[in-house]
């Protein structure tokens, strides 16, 4: 399905080489003030490609166009569709995926569950290029979320081997100015060169992305099926190459015992909080009040120009495949955007399920 959501709904729709991809946001409030290209713009310029050597070279502007839902700069409570352009297409370059699936894509299980009618050029609907309309719903939601005093920001926390020390919420902005979105400038500089040799080799290489919300109340979420975790999770799996997602200490958690892994409660200020934040900010699948804490991994892209070992499907017979085209050799500065997006999201919807949002408060 291509509809997610509870309050808050989005749709997706298009391909990676038709017209172009955009998203449907339905349940936005009326009166939000919204400036396409001051508040969706920035977030879709971070996420689109070209941005550097380390991304792939197609060259798409990514203009926002809204078709709907706005009115004299305000949201009108009709659904918000918003969709930015194909311009730089090549789709002969994928020719000869049509009946040799690439290994690690979802060529070939797309072909079976489709009876050989998928858009096999670039991926379809599989393609990273759906998360366009991830970027712009989520810069819509980063909008909903504002008044109530949320904010999410994402980073690069590891690419390849390579670890970046842990960083504060206010050192995060720093990551931006780097091409890896790395905020500890010493591992950034380590990721390029793992990244450039991945690219010399004809290779990718993967990594993690972390994203922390600050100002989250407590009692976001809904037992049983509805925790943050769940419908959080649930998006962040829904971005093309993401194979884990974690909260707080997630599956480092493993090596701890009960005694370290609870975060003890204390008061501050005359307010509850926790000395510790292991939790990531969720208990029992409902907001602590802590940050909350996302980590994503993303596998390496499997478009990569490297010979691999596949089937021609029309024969039946061992093929070989190269993989032509632009493709990122590391999709995790690029993927960045996208998780922030994803948090935002989760949480404007959950946010609104709870009643917590007033548009214009």
């Amino acid at each position: 399905m291509n509809t997610l959501g509870h309050s808050l709904k989005l749709t997706l729709f298009g391909e990676s080489h038709g017209w172009g991809v955009g998203v449907v946001l339905d349940g936005v409030p009326p009166g939000l003030a919204l400036d396409p290209l001051k508040d969706i713009q920035p977030d879709l310029d971070r996420r689109k490609p070209g941005q550097s050597l380390l991304t792939t070279q197609r060259a798409e502007a990514d203009r926002v166009e809204v078709l709907s839902g706005l009115t004299d700069g305000h949201t009108s409570g009709n659904p918000l569709t918003m969709v930015v352009r194909n311009e730089d297409k090549r789709s002969t370059d994928y020719d000869n995926l049509r009946w040799t699936p690439r290994p690690g894509h979802s060529d070939y299980p797309a072909w079976v569950k489709y009876g050989g009618q998928n858009d096999y050029r670039g991926g379809g609907q599989f393609s990273g290029r759906m998360t366009a309309g991830l970027v712009m719903a989520g810069a819509v939601a980063k909008k909903l979320l504002a008044p109530a005093g949320v904010e999410v920001r994402a980073h690069t926390v590891q690419i390849g081997d390579v670890a970046a020390r842990p960083v504060s919420w206010d050192e995060m902005p720093r990551a931006e100015a780097h091409i890896t979105r790395c905020a500890d400038p010493e591992a950034a500089e380590r990721m390029v060169a793992l990244v450039e040799a991945a690219r010399r080799d004809q290779d990718s290489i993967g990594g993690i992305i972390e994203g922390v919300a600050r100002g989250v109340p407590v009692g976001w979420g809904e037992p049983f099926f509805g925790s943050v975790e769940a419908e959080m999770a649930h998006l962040m799996f829904s971005i093309p190459a993401v194979k884990g997602v974690d909260f707080g200490a997630g599956f480092r958690g493993v090596g701890m015992r009960g005694s370290q892994h609870n975060d003890p409660i204390e008061v501050r200020g005359g307010k509850v909080t926790m000395a510790t934040n292991h939790a990531g900010g969720i208990l029992g699948g409902i907001t602590d009040g802590m940050p909350v804490v996302c980590r994503v991994m993303v596998k390496p892209a499997s478009s990569i120009a490297r010979e691999q070992r596949t089937v021609d499907l029309r024969t039946m017979e061992p093929a070989t495949l190269k993989v032509k085209g632009r493709h990122d050799p590391c999709i995790v500065p690029r993927a960045v955007p996208v998780v922030e997006a994803c948090m935002a999201f989760t949480l404007a919807d959950l946010a609104l399920l709870q009643g917590d949002l007033e548009v214009g408060a």
